[in-house]
């Protein structure tokens, strides 16, 4: 995209004054050694684990692969380095999944000079619609507090939800079948049996064979091919938690964009996505780096997946998955980069001990991404892409109404309920107003940069809960000490508050590009259409991308609009749209959708026989559903079902004919299901109405990184 000019500014301004503490960083200021920062407290359990990984250290992981493209499965094995971290322990229970196939588990205790390894027994128990638990009984001699021991677990993969194999024809080459692995937030367990937690991190290496003609990628920081056996071979260095193990093995190629990151596709989408990033991705590390303190990573590399991929993107360590979809618009690309860039520090080296708070990941990544976004491009930018979001957070609010226990930033779920069904805008946007209205306290967005960096300097590699940061937060700034007991300012009520953020950053700097977003949002409000003078001075097609979707975001906000304003709508900006990227268009489709404006139903359809995505088709689908329109969305899914995914095919299908079971086992992480045990819980069916309300307010929920 062009350069955009930068002006050295703050993005965080108060809309009212708040407490001003301490002078720029100079220097060492980290805190002092005092309880509490330093050893992460850690939950006691995970009720989204089946696992008892507070009975174990875990080591290291290794996996040994071959990938076998024709039946759809992995086969190989799983070693687990393991040291018991107390007495009596009996058994091992990992994380697993139907739809892995055990075929054999056995222990070494290399410590006792045992070559010959001991068969265990196990046996596989339910848990939960989206896993089971894997139950191995241990050899008592081999079991010492301190004292290591190899678990060796032999397994076949099957259709389970972290694996998603790709036939040639959902492919953008449409040459050689695909497969990716995608793990978070629970779905890593039908990958590898494991301890499915994010409170646990480890190294890991694997061995991955595979057919000639196929390249395997991994989240790892070394790798190396044997060509004569075809056999990938990789190294993580660097602690991390299961759902962060990530694979993806076809037909790809890759150039270097920069002296530690090299752009990863299909030969067919290479030259297209190495001209969208060019040197962009070392700019941004640099940025990032200046801010927070040095990469962790090493590599910084990127694979554009196909339009299957569930998400927009995913922070796997040194390789970042993201939607060759994305590649139409290149602000929403930039962001979703940059944010994905900040996970490397505020996520995967840093990591939310437990999925009830995942804002100490997501909402401390957006942070970051508008801090390397401001001073890349300027704080108008950034406030402009803010002004989206919040937009689109207010919207989901208004749906949901502020009650609704999902917009806690600390959310209590039930044992059963799908962590993945939690994964929404306050995750991400709450969470970003808590981080700011935290560096407002400051005093200074400098000094809080420096409390960032140090803060992941003390908890590098390591996985928090909040009490953790906000501990480390008052210790930075002691004089603060107070402030967590004052009325409105506690910390508390931040957490465990629902509704809307007590405290959102000023953004005014880019009211020169609200301000006519704004303007021409009034102009079309009124029951008739604008007088077409008043309209000249609006040239849609000198706006950015963010404010086309901010001015049909808020006339979405105004559906349903009276005919002849649809009709003076589509005369004047239908045609502009057409030559636009697919996040404008989808927007302006569900205007159409949503006002029953069948003269622009070719556009309709024409958009979802190209675009097969699920960020894009099933908020359409949704709407077509809801109005009086259904029978166009049977006819286009009924012509293009063969160029879905069958996940997605099934998540359409229950959309069309209501099927209760169509989603049952699908890695959709932002729309899942809530299980059945769990549906009849007051909370649960609270979680399910917040889902559903993600594709009814106008994308809010597509546009969360799922990160993601």
């Amino acid at each position: 995209m062009a350069e955009l000019h930068q002006t050295p500014t703050s993005l965080c301004c108060c809309r009212k004054p708040l407490l001003a503490s301490g002078p720029r960083c100079d220097g060492d200021s980290r805190p002092l050694a005092a309880p509490g920062p330093g050893t992460p407290r850690g939950p006691l359990v995970d009720v989204a684990s089946a696992s008892n990984f507070r009975s174990f250290r875990l080591r290291h992981l290794h996996l040994d692969l071959r990938l076998n493209f024709a039946v759809k499965e992995m086969s190989g094995w799983l070693v687990l380095d393991l040291v018991p971290a107390q007495k009596g322990v009996t058994s091992l229970v990992l994380d697993s999944h139907p739809s892995l196939l055990i075929h054999s588990i056995d222990c070494k205790d290399p410590g006792a000079g045992q070559e010959e390894p001991i068969s265990l027994t196990y046996r596989v128990d339910p848990f939960t619609d989206y896993g089971s638990s894997l139950n191995i009984s241990l050899p008592p001699a081999a079991v010492k507090p301190g004292r290591l021991i190899q678990i060796t677990v032999r397994y076949t993969t099957t259709d389970g939800p972290a694996i998603w194999w790709l036939d040639s024809e959902l492919t953008c080459g449409q040459s050689r079948p695909l497969v990716f692995t995608q793990g978070h937030s629970v779905c890593n367990r039908s990958f590898f049996p494991c301890f499915d937690t994010p409170a646990v991190k480890s190294t890991y290496t694997a061995t991955v064979r595979v057919p000639e003609g196929v390249t395997v990628l991994m989240s790892a920081s070394l790798s190396s091919y044997s060509t004569p056996d075809r056999v990938f071979q990789f190294s993580m260095e660097f602690p991390v938690p299961s759902y962060l193990v990530a694979l993806v093995a076809g037909e790809l190629q890759h150039v270097d964009v920069g002296p530690r990151s090299r752009v990863w596709a299909e030969p067919c989408l290479l030259s297209c996505a190495v001209k969208k990033l060019g040197g962009s991705v070392e700019r941004w590390l640099g940025v990032a780096e200046e801010l927070f303190g040095p990469y962790l990573w090493g590599r910084c590399d990127i694979v554009f997946l196909p339009p299957s991929f569930p998400i927009v993107a995913m922070e796997n360590p040194c390789l970042t998955f993201i939607i060759a979809s994305i590649l139409e618009s290149s602000e929403f690309l930039l962001i979703d980069v940059v944010h994905e860039i900040a996970h490397g520090w505020f996520g995967n080296a840093v990591t939310n001990a437990t999925w009830e708070e995942m804002w100490l990941s997501e909402g401390l990544a957006t942070y970051a991404q508008r801090r390397i976004t401001t001073e890349a491009y300027g704080e108008a930018f950034t406030c402009l892409e803010t002004a989206v979001r919040l937009d689109a957070l207010h919207k989901q609010l208004r749906l949901l109404g502020d009650n609704n226990p999902v917009s806690k930033l600390q959310v209590k779920f039930e044992p059963g309920v799908n962590p993945s069904s939690l994964m929404n805008l306050f995750t991400y946007e709450k969470g970003f107003c808590f981080v700011s209205y935290l560096s407002e306290l400051s005093g200074d967005v400098r000094r809080f940069d420096c409390f960032l960096r140090d803060y992941i300097s003390e908890f590098k590699f390591q996985s928090v809960v909040a009490q953790d940061l906000i501990d480390y937060f008052l210790q930075y700034f002691p004089q603060l000490m107070d402030v967590s007991h004052r009325e409105g300012l506690e910390f508390e009520r931040w957490l465990n508050g629902s509704g809307p953020p007590l405290f959102e950053p000023d953004l005014s700097a880019a009211g020169a590009l609200t301000q006519p977003v704004q303007d021409l949002c009034d102009l079309w409000r009124g029951c008739q259409s604008p007088d077409p003078q008043a309209l000249v001075s609006f040239d849609l097609s000198a706006w950015s991308t963010f404010q086309i979707v901010l001015f049909l975001d808020r006339m979405l906000d105004q559906t349903p609009l009276p005919r002849d304003v649809m009709t003076r709508l589509s005369a004047c900006y239908a045609s502009v749209f057409d030559g636009l990227n697919a996040e404008v268009q989808i927007r302006w489709l569900q205007m159409v959708v949503r006002n029953s404006f069948h003269p622009e139903l070719p556009r309709v359809r024409a958009f979802l026989h190209k675009h097969t995505s699920r960020m894009y088709t099933v908020p359409l689908y949704d709407d077509l559903v809801a109005g009086v329109m259904k029978c166009v969305a049977v006819e286009v899914f009924n012509q293009t079902q063969r160029r879905l995914h069958p996940n997605l095919r099934r998540t359409l299908q229950q959309i069309l004919f209501q099927t209760s079971s169509a989603s049952t086992n699908q890695n959709v992480p932002i729309l899942s299901a809530v299980p059945p045990s769990a549906s009849s819980s007051p909370f649960s069916q609270q979680v399910a109405t917040a889902a559903s309300a993600g594709t009814t307010a106008a994308i809010a929920l597509r546009d969360v990184n799922v990160s993601a």
